[in-house]
């Protein structure tokens, strides 16, 4: 099978992964308080189907896998599909990102069935902030996530954190130095407009800019190089030996560089995060489509893949799907 390449010479290495759209928080800035009309059971793909889809594009030269959600420790199998991942041939890279409310039970178990690492979401260090940014008194659970990551050796640990301004925006040097502290590598994501609500405003959003303003009134911030297609430019602090990461998803784009591509859990491929359009594996699969056609199918989603997400542009429409549904 040949590479997924788009119009552009981009080739698609890195693969994301929705294994569920439920999750245990309520992020102000994904979803709302009451939570969402959840995926029925059916209409997610198996854990067979997950993993024969995952093998076609390892086959078309996916490289890395990420699981994501929702909150992909709430599938009850997550154990049982990572291991099945790190049996395909050739073996992927397999990440998670998740909000790590469970990973002091699962974090072991995680690691021996293959997992390589993980991000855990983590926007404050503040117990009372946290509870109003997620509506879930649980800070004290990431914490014990997050040493159980380490000490299973999913390392690097990364977190991920965004900015929100008035809520935690004043406290991004503090949660940086809380990271460096126990050896966490922080990478913060300027917030994206995929909330459910639509109710991102670009005039209040925390750009990477003011972010690396704040944090170098505390901290040398020094570029490193080698960025390559990495969504997050690095930067070493106080001349090392810990970094920084900054994601500019939505003032600084890196679409030219893109690799990443997405499978949702009802078994939909995304070529963009932020696409209004997406191709039905599911609906195939299920009919008996053989491999080379689901190959097909996935190519063809790659090859419509655009220039850029288009944020700020007059025609940019934010897509139905939040980023619950979608996977990050």
């Amino acid at each position: 099978m040949s590479v997924l390449v788009d119009q552009l010479g981009r080739v698609a290495t890195d693969l994301r992964v929705s294994v569920t759209d439920r999750c245990t928080l309520r992020c102000q800035y994904c979803m709302p308080a009451e939570g969402l009309p959840w995926m029925p059971p059916e209409e997610m793909l198996t854990d067979a189907e997950l993993l024969r889809v995952v093998g076609i594009f390892v086959e078309l030269g996916v490289t890395q896998v990420r699981l994501t959600g929702g909150e992909p420790l709430l599938r009850r199998s997550i154990v049982d599909l990572v291991a099945g991942i790190a049996a395909l041939t050739p073996r992927p890279k397999i990440a998670m990102t998740t909000n790590g409310l469970a990973l002091g039970r699962l974090a072991a178990p995680l690691k021996a069935a293959g997992l390589d690492r993980v991000n855990v979401s983590l926007d404050t260090v503040d117990r009372g902030v946290y509870e109003t940014l997620t509506r879930r008194d649980r800070l004290a659970d990431v914490e014990s996530g997050l040493r159980a990551a380490a000490e299973a050796g999913l390392t690097p640990v990364k977190v991920n954190a965004v900015a929100m301004r008035g809520v935690n925006d004043d406290s991004v040097a503090e949660v940086l130095r809380w990271c460096l502290e126990r050896g966490y590598e922080l990478r913060f994501i300027e917030q994206m407009p995929l909330d459910a609500q639509h109710a991102w405003d670009r005039s209040a959003l925390v750009t990477a800019a003011e972010v690396r303003e704040r944090l170098q009134r505390r901290f040398t911030l020094t570029p490193l190089p080698g960025r390559g297609s990495a969504p997050a430019q690095r930067y070493l602090v106080d001349d090392g030996p810990g970094t920084v990461g900054v994601i500019a998803s939505v003032t600084e784009p890196f679409c030219q560089a893109c690799d990443r591509t997405r499978l949702t859990a009802d078994g939909q491929v995304r070529n963009c995060l932020f696409s209004n359009r997406e191709t039905d594996l599911r609906g195939p699969l299920r009919s008996g489509a053989t491999d080379e056609q689901l190959a097909a199918l996935i190519r063809g989603e790659m090859w419509r893949k655009a220039p850029g997400h288009g944020i700020g542009r007059a025609d940019f429409h934010q897509p139905d799907r939040p980023m619950s549904a979608i996977g990050g």
